[in-house]
């Protein structure tokens, strides 16, 4: 349980202390993957919770979401569709409340 949230929270640190400056052209991509990787951490917190963390699955996950999250953005601007983005925003915010969700049960669950 302690990885995904150790690497959540080295995330959020580097994020905060570092000034790096990010492109206008590649802020459609940098949003999206921060989502698909917030949705990768908190499915590995989920997952720790229940005793099913696989860290291959994690990691393999955690990569793939972002590529992918990417790879739907470039091709929405590639082929001028702003949607495509929109979609991707969408499938990992619905996906990240309901990880959220899922953890915020399991945690009142196990303090009762």
């Amino acid at each position: 349980m302690m990885l995904p949230f150790f690497g959540l929270l080295v995330g959020i640190f580097l994020g905060l202390t570092l000034k790096i400056a990010v492109p206008a052209a590649y802020i459609k991509y940098l949003g999206v993957a921060t989502l698909a990787a917030l949705d990768s951490a908190f499915g590995g917190i989920k997952a720790s919770l229940h005793n099913e963390f696989n860290d291959k699955l994690f990691i393999s996950g955690f990569f793939t979401n972002t590529i992918l999250a990417a790879f739907i953005v470039y091709l929405g601007d590639r082929m001028g569709i702003e949607p495509l983005y929109y979609a991707a925003i969408v499938a990992f915010g619905v996906r990240l409340f309901q990880n959220l969700a899922v953890i915020r049960r399991k945690i009142f669950k196990n303090w009762e």
